[in-house]
């Protein structure tokens, strides 16, 4: 990639064109490659002794070289560190970066306030830097620089930030595409992956429904036989064999709703005994739940999805709820802009949700440190409250608790009794 370099302005605005040609035909589909394209091109172009095309390490507050010229002095600034520049030491490079202004000098060994590694370790003269911007986002510098003084030109300079527009432009480009490629790849595992745990599932339950059945023929022949310790182990064996029927069915009904399969089949329901017997079934010797709330509330519902969302709930709170403090399950009246409405809230004593967890918490599979779940149920429960044109919310501080609120609309047509 050779120019014809002439001191006059007809030549020199050819070969600016042409380099802006070069520079428009870089593919741009790998950003470190494309970079060092980037950075031998203006080398040659600028006659630069070496061009860098910085880039912010946020994790280490660091300008790191992704692009850097196969020069002598590029390989010199490799070997003595300073391809790596920390915002912290300040410099030229650095200032750039924080103020957005461009830099350009002819004595750079005279500037009290570059890096002494540049100034003596390179011997760097002149220069020229531009900021980066990618998205709006100010992300890195493009710098050439020469151990010859007076070495750049003002037009030099502008061409440069023309250049490093382009920079940001590619860049953005490239992350867009990066982004684009793993959530592609991201959505094809998860795809396989739900295919897999539907078939799964189905056939686990069919399994469950034969196992269910003869615990419950040695739970029978234990009473008859009053065999105290099997029929204790049979019942646990029948709890265990419950829970698992469970997880098969939340299993399923992820497969539904991805399929669009999902319903709810509303008929009149008494939210109150409903969640009364929801409280009662998940109540354990160290872990209580409690009801609060009216005598009678009806609505229509579906009755099981609604117990499947309770009960998830519930399940949930339990696990992260210290032993010896009760969960809670209030049921009560809400006055809203929008209409009436009632709310049943599952309410636990335990350490919160983190703040890094709680914008996922009702995403698939999501869980937080600790849990042992597949991270299904809440998931389930709020894809239940929205097929009821409802909500699942919840309230969370750090080592405060954690309170979920699934809200459903009060029609007309339902009546407290």
């Amino acid at each position: 990639m050779a120019f014809d370099i002439s001191k006059s302005e007809s030549d020199r605005g050819e070969r600016l064109l042409h380099a802006l040609e070069k520079l428009l035909e870089l593919p741009g589909a790998e950003l470190p490659s494309t970079m060092t394209q980037v950075s031998d091109l203006l080398t040659e172009l600028l006659q630069a002794e070496k061009t860098d095309v910085f880039f912010l390490e946020p994790a280490s507050q660091t300008l790191v070289a992704l692009g850097v010229s196969d020069t002598p002095l590029g390989r010199k600034q490799k070997s003595l560190g300073l391809n790596r520049l920390q915002l912290a030491n300040g410099g030229r490079a650095v200032q750039v970066f924080e103020t957005g202004r461009p830099w350009h000098t002819g004595h750079q060994d005279e500037d009290p306030e570059e890096l002494p590694g540049i100034k003596y370790g390179l011997q760097v003269r002149s220069a020229i830097a531009a900021a980066i911007d990618v998205g709006g986002e100010r992300r890195g510098v493009l710098e050439c620089s020469s151990t010859k003084p007076d070495c750049f030109s003002p037009d030099d300079l502008r061409f440069l930030e023309a250049t490093a527009r382009w920079v940001g432009v590619v860049a953005h480009r490239v992350e867009l595409m990066e982004e684009r490629t793993k959530a592609v790849a991201l959505q094809a595992r998860r795809a396989a992956a739900e295919e897999l745990i539907t078939v799964f599932a189905h056939d686990m339950g069919n399994h469950l429904v034969s196992l269910r059945m003869r615990i419950e023929l040695l739970h029978q022949r234990a009473l008859r036989k009053r065999a105290t310790e099997d029929v204790r182990d049979s019942e646990a064996a029948a709890r265990s064999v419950a829970a698992l029927t469970q997880l098969t069915s939340d299993l399923l009904d992820v497969g539904r709703l991805e399929q669009g399969l999902f319903s709810v089949r509303v008929q009149p329901v008494d939210a109150v005994r409903l969640a009364r017997e929801v409280a009662v079934t998940a109540t354990m010797p160290d872990h209580e739940v409690q009801y609060r709330g009216p005598e009678e509330l009806l609505l229509f519902v579906d009755p099981d999805r609604l117990r499947q969302a309770l009960a998830n709930l519930v399940a949930n709170a339990q696990k992260h709820s210290p032993e010896g403090l009760p969960v809670v399950v209030e049921v009560a009246r809400q006055r809203r802009r929008d209409g009436n409405w009632v709310v049943l809230s599952v309410t636990d004593q335990g350490p919160g949700v983190s703040p890094q967890v709680l914008p996922h918490l009702f995403e698939r599979f999501t869980r937080g440190p600790g849990s042992k779940g597949l991270g299904l149920g809440l998931y389930l429960a709020r894809e239940i409250a929205q097929a009821h044109g409802g909500t699942l919310e919840v309230q969370s501080t750090p080592g405060r608790g954690a309170r979920f609120e699934f809200a459903l609309p009060l029609l007309e047509d339902d009546s407290d009794g």
